[in-house]
């Protein structure tokens, strides 16, 4: 009786933690969120616990499990896929096999996965590319680049920047029959961020004499300074990326040193004299009244000048493109922003629009009320379909 009394007892903590998770009415087939919820939860309690017994850092496990997604750079009937190097960074290409007509689009797109995770070979954007370049009739770059914790900001941001601007030589787009006036950028969350970062830093680049037509940012992450936003407060222990991980995420780009997350957590990491980029991200004034729900703006707690002189990327404008100024953001092309309800990267995505939109720049918002952060690449899920029709249409149109 007292064994099965304690294996019911084992059986009714695992259910609590690692199944059952309250979530909204109006999340569709949510039992398959459950499911994948259970999935991730499992393996990033492993990838800690190895970390924990000194086995390697928890990201460098993770994405060791992550790597068995990854699939082989292979052609099928409608695209033709290669791998090779832009500027010594990997990049996989997905030209499609039809006889173009004209010149073609060209899209360049960059994977999500915090700074530390993700691959242009993962089963997902693999697939999401081969279905851009058939349905778009489009060239394809699907970069990668140098992940964290082994390397941290400026890397990322350089690796992309630089991809992106040997695809941007016109002999390059020659080679691959891509319009210079057609070529639009593409990120989610973690690939939002940086496809918004080198879209800024191309503006000012002497070297750059194309210019991009689009950009489109799912779900990005676009600022560092408030951990404290009402989609951070509403969404902190929501599946997927809860406010713990975000904040991980954040601090492994910038370096191992856990009192950086420490301080990023209690959002008191921000030193007095870099308070004038409040202005910037100040949700009070830059959310629509439907998105504060009667959460009141709080003065910032500024923290010890040490830890920004000893990561100054957490401040930097190519790590967050929400301290851009309006001279910069004026000049950026044509932009659709997607935003998930359930996302303590809302607010984010939710202040650019706004900012982008008082600086002029024609932005299409779309904000999906029962959306969640990841839902964009969840192959076989409603949501993921609708998300890349939408997405599809406005390339479609737009490009």
């Amino acid at each position: 009786m007292g064994r099965k009394t304690i294996l019911l007892l084992i059986m009714g903590v695992f259910w609590a933690y690692y199944i059952y998770i309250p979530l909204p009415d109006n999340i569709e087939e949510s039992w398959k969120l459950l499911c994948m919820t259970t999935y991730l939860k499992i393996l990033t309690d492993l990838s800690l616990f190895a970390e924990l017994l000194g086995v390697n850092h928890s990201m460098n496990i993770f994405m060791f499990f992550m790597s068995f997604q990854e699939v082989p750079p292979t052609s099928d009937e409608n695209v033709t896929v290669m791998e090779t190097t832009f500027n010594n960074v990997p990049v996989r290409v997905y030209v499609p096999k039809r006889k173009p007509e004209r010149l073609r689009r060209g899209l360049f797109y960059i994977h999500g996965g915090g700074w530390c995770l993700g691959s242009a070979a993962f089963f997902g954007y693999d697939s999401l590319s081969r279905r851009t370049a058939d349905r778009l009739d489009a060239v394809v770059i699907s970069t990668n680049y140098r992940l964290a914790p082994k390397y941290h900001f400026p890397n990322q941001f350089e690796d992309v920047y630089n991809a992106l601007k040997w695809f941007l030589r016109q002999d390059v787009l020659d080679k691959y029959g891509v319009d210079p006036e057609r070529i639009g950028i593409s990120g989610d969350s973690a690939g939002g961020n940086l496809a918004a970062a080198v879209a800024q830093q191309l503006i000012d680049d002497p070297d750059v004499e194309i210019n991009l037509k689009t950009q489109c940012l799912i779900y990005p992450a676009l600022q560092t300074l408030d951990m404290d936003l009402p989609s951070y407060r509403e969404n902190s222990h929501f599946p997927f990326l809860p406010k713990s991980l975000m904040v991980r995420f954040w601090s492994e780009y910038f370096t191992v040193d856990k009192s950086l997350i420490k301080a990023m957590f209690s959002n008191q990491h921000v030193p007095v004299e870099s308070s004038h980029l409040y202005k910037f991200i100040n949700w009070s004034s830059l959310l629509p009244e439907k998105f504060k729900k009667g959460y009141f703006y709080k003065s910032p707690t500024y923290g010890s000048s040490e830890l920004a002189k000893k990561y100054p990327g957490f401040l930097d404008v190519r790590a967050a493109p929400l301290l851009a100024d309006d001279n910069k953001l004026r000049s950026l092309p044509l932009t659709y922003v997607i935003t998930c309800q359930y996302d303590v990267l809302r607010d984010d995505g939710i202040m650019y629009v706004t900012r982008l939109q008082n600086a002029g720049v024609q932005v299409t918002h779309n904000h999906i009320e029962d959306g969640f952060h990841g839902a964009f690449s969840f192959s076989g899920f409603k949501i993921a379909d609708r998300l890349e029709n939408q997405y599809m249409n406005w390339l479609s149109e737009n490009l």
